[in-house]
């Protein structure tokens, strides 16, 4: 077997490699070419090309395109770059409009690996007979033993790249295909392998905003979007008490404190968005407490598949750790129920779920979903429900 768990020598494995234009799936090329592969680099030119050339921060258009384009020549592999917008706007930007303006808070990065990069970029890497698809994310992969090349994901090394959360719809044919070599690598090493490498993107800034959504202004996505979004409404406490008025719940979104302009003599925060009525429901912190999590669009990676009433630990945040909770699987639906050991604030429908087998640094994800409805803890919040 070679580094990648393939039966072929180095020269004989054809990899294609997702080639962002970022510092990651740069060195991914630049290792992957260094231990003698037959690397081919893809950028996917996803949104926008004109308007953000020259935007800081941003992923798969205009200046990274031309990153990833100098990286592959200072490598010396063929590099093809594939004009996906169209698919991108109907798969990811659409939907994340849609979800929206039904009161989610939906994470479109999930959409994205799913509908693009793990099946339309994996179908195009098989038709370039490749032996696998390698990308830059921080997440690890591990063949399990006397599975016949079965794949198993787990969290990455680095505990704050780690980007399983992101990763958990994968399906198992395409886990089995993907490779992630930087899984068990920490940032700064990828940092210093970029610069050992003499990669022209060493020192660029990691991206940090949703991709077209430029300085995290998702209402103004919306709104060039769906121009009849903005629906007025009412601001009203768990009683349906009016609070005060605002221009359309796609300027909120749960857990929200800042800009509700409403006077109170404690706290509020933005506890549930009521799309038919416009309305904006606040309440103290306690009431964002979340105890149940209904999930819908479940993948499952796991093996056996998913039983009633499994220990596991789950993520509803990216930024979150794992935390204990029970499981209840409905076959027939494909529907699951999380509760949780510990009420978790802030939890909203449309956001993923990622379920793992535990909370340990390194563990394995079994799948997720997404959130569709939330039970909350706190009494409050419950008369109010």
């Amino acid at each position: 077997m070679n580094s990648l768990d393939l039966a072929k020598l180095p020269h004989e494995t054809r990899v294609v490699v997702a080639m962002s234009g970022g510092v990651d799936s740069s060195v991914v090329a630049g290792l992957l070419k260094r231990q003698g592969y037959d690397v081919v680099g893809i950028t996917l030119q996803l949104y926008d090309h004109g308007a953000a050339t020259h935007r800081k921060g941003a992923c798969c258009a205009g200046q990274d395109i031309h990153d990833a384009r100098r990286v592959a020549e200072r490598l010396g592999i063929p590099h093809y770059v594939l004009d996906y917008e169209d698919r991108f706007r109907d798969a990811v930007i659409d939907r994340f409009a849609e979800s929206y303006l039904a009161g989610e808070t939906p994470i479109p990065c999930v959409e994205c690996n799913r509908s693009i990069k793990f099946r339309d970029l994996l179908a195009t890497a098989r038709d370039l007979d490749a032996d696998c698809l390698a990308t830059g994310h921080y997440v690890a992969s591990r063949a399990l033993p006397g599975e016949g090349g079965r794949r198993a994901l787990y969290r990455a090394l680095d505990p704050a790249r780690d980007q399983s959360y992101f990763l958990y719809a994968t399906t198992q044919d395409q886990l089995d295909f993907l490779r992630f070599p930087l899984g068990e690598l920490p940032k700064d090493e990828t940092r210093r392998l970029a610069r050992e490498l003499e990669l022209v993107v060493s020192e660029k800034p990691d991206s940090q905003d949703i991709c077209f959504v430029p300085q995290g202004r998702y209402a103004d996505v919306i709104a060039r979007l769906r121009p009849d979004a903005a629906r007025p409404g009412e601001i009203v406490d768990l009683d349906g008490q009016a609070l005060g008025r605002h221009e359309g719940i796609i300027h909120y979104t749960v857990g929200q404190r800042r800009g509700l302009r409403v006077a109170s003599p404690e706290p509020l925060y933005v506890v549930r968005l009521e799309p038919d009525t416009a309305r904006v429901v606040v309440g103290p912190r306690t009431a964002l407490a979340t105890h149940r999590i209904r999930l819908t669009d479940v993948n499952w990676l796991g093996a056996p598949g998913p039983v009633s009433d499994m220990a596991v630990a789950v993520r509803v945040r990216s930024t979150r750790e794992p935390r204990l909770a029970r499981l209840d699987y409905d076959p027939a639906t494909g529907a699951a129920e999380i509760v949780l050991a510990v009420p978790e604030d802030g939890v909203s429908p449309g956001q993923a779920c990622a379920i793992y087998a535990d909370e340990t640094p390194r563990g394995r994800v079994l799948g997720g979903g997404t959130i569709r409805r939330i039970d909350a803890a706190s009494a409050g919040a419950a008369r109010a429900a």
